[in-house]
């Protein structure tokens, strides 16, 4: 059958085509009403442009030529239009131009109504191949741009927590970029990677968001690295145990108001998290424990610490050792309190004024001297974190 007059005839009202055809998707699909997404004059053209493609197909032999079709899908994609409203938009374009085909066809006896029926089979393949080639296009621009927003999102991320940023314009943008405000109270959450690439806080920042969270990360070889904004008071508790949900060692930064001190603070996260005491899953808070941070954070000085303020009691029989190191712990745990200790170990006080006593003979210092306070409340984590003297939780 040939449709050459009935296209010629098309072709010539192919401007008002492509207006009524951008006039009712601009009316029929609720995504296309926003002009400032989509220009009218960008609708108009892209309509005209896959109408005359179509049209024209009628007149060339070989394949259809998809280019516009792709450029449709490209160009949706930019624009931040869901493929769903594309496709619905193409279908809508598609069946005007087909009732206009049918239309014109009543002004041209030599095309019946049955050799339109036979030839509508052919025109919807080829709605289907333009429609592929809309997809698959909006599809590989989408992915790009994926790709680009995380590895600009990245790179803002890694600028915050190397510091690179600190003019306040700059962080005002970088913060808008992210989805961030521009004001604390944040806190930095490191995360230690299983193996290079694996997150170990993986749908982290979905999560976060969920819970009214905004969050921004950066995965590297052997950590995952994040800076969180705890904007209500309940906010902090949320974070922790969405964090705790996810089943991996995590260290969390006392929290600051700049994103200024992003760097600072991923340090103190990363105290944080070398202060965890054992090797499985587990949150722990710079702020739980400074000091215990601190030490971890330097083994080489807290074993030399402990060297010198413990080893009398670190060359006793190991149960003679534990008990008073562990009278100790519980001595420091209340806040220096003899009855209160004693409570604790299911012991009477005076038991533990002797073992108090007894250290202080071993190690010649006293335990009324804040300095000798300082000295113990540091090596013992240290002790602790080297494993090295188990400690008796028993009641000695």
């Amino acid at each position: 059958m040939d449709l050459s007059g009935v296209t010629a005839a098309l072709h010539a009202r192919l401007p008002e085509l492509g207006e009524r055809m951008a006039q009712r998707i601009r009316s029929d699909v609720d995504a296309y009403q926003d002009e400032s997404l989509i220009p009218f004059d960008s609708l108009r053209r892209s309509c005209t442009a896959n109408a005359d493609l179509i049209l024209s197909h009628f007149h060339r032999a070989g394949a259809p030529d998809p280019s516009p079709a792709r450029e449709t899908g490209r160009m949706r994609a930019e624009q931040g239009m869901p493929l769903a409203d594309t496709l619905h938009a193409y279908r809508i374009g598609f069946e005007l131009l087909w009732s206009e085909i049918v239309e014109e066809s009543r002004t041209h006896p030599e095309v019946s109504d049955a050799q339109l029926v036979s030839q509508s089979a052919e025109i919807w393949a080829l709605f289907g191949r333009y429609a592929e080639a809309v997809a698959a296009a909006h599809r590989e621009t989408a992915a790009e741009l994926t790709l680009q927003r995380e590895a600009r999102r990245s790179a803002l991320v890694e600028a915050l927590f190397t510091g690179v940023i600190s003019d306040r314009t700059t962080l005002w943008e970088a913060a808008h970029e992210l989805g961030l405000p521009e004001q604390g109270p944040f806190a930095v959450v490191a995360a230690v990677a299983g193996a290079p690439g694996e997150e170990p806080l993986a749908g982290i920042e979905t999560a976060l968001r969920q819970a009214q969270l905004p969050s921004a990360w950066r995965l590297l070889p052997d950590q995952q690295i994040g800076v969180v904004a705890l904007a209500t008071p309940t906010a902090e508790q949320t974070c922790l145990r969405t964090l705790r949900r996810a089943r991996a060692r995590v260290g969390v930064s006392p929290g600051f108001h700049s994103l200024r001190d992003t760097p600072r603070a991923l340090r103190f996260a990363r105290l944080a998290l070398a202060g965890l005491p054992g090797t499985g899953p587990g949150v722990a808070r710079f702020d739980d424990n400074p000091l215990a941070m601190l030490v971890a954070a330097a083994p080489a000085e807290a074993a030399h610490l402990t060297e010198v303020v413990l080893r009398p009691l670190l060359d006793l029989p190991a149960a003679e050792r534990a008990r008073l190191l562990t009278t100790l712990e519980h001595w420091f745990a209340a806040a220096g309190s003899a009855a209160d200790t004693a409570r604790t170990l299911f012991v009477h006080p005076n038991t533990v004024r002797y073992r108090l006593r007894r250290v202080e003979e071993l190690t010649g210092r006293s335990l009324s001297d804040p300095r000798t306070v300082a000295d113990l409340g540091a090596a013992l984590p240290a002790v602790r974190n080297t494993g090295a003297v188990p400690m008796d939780p028993g009641t000695g």
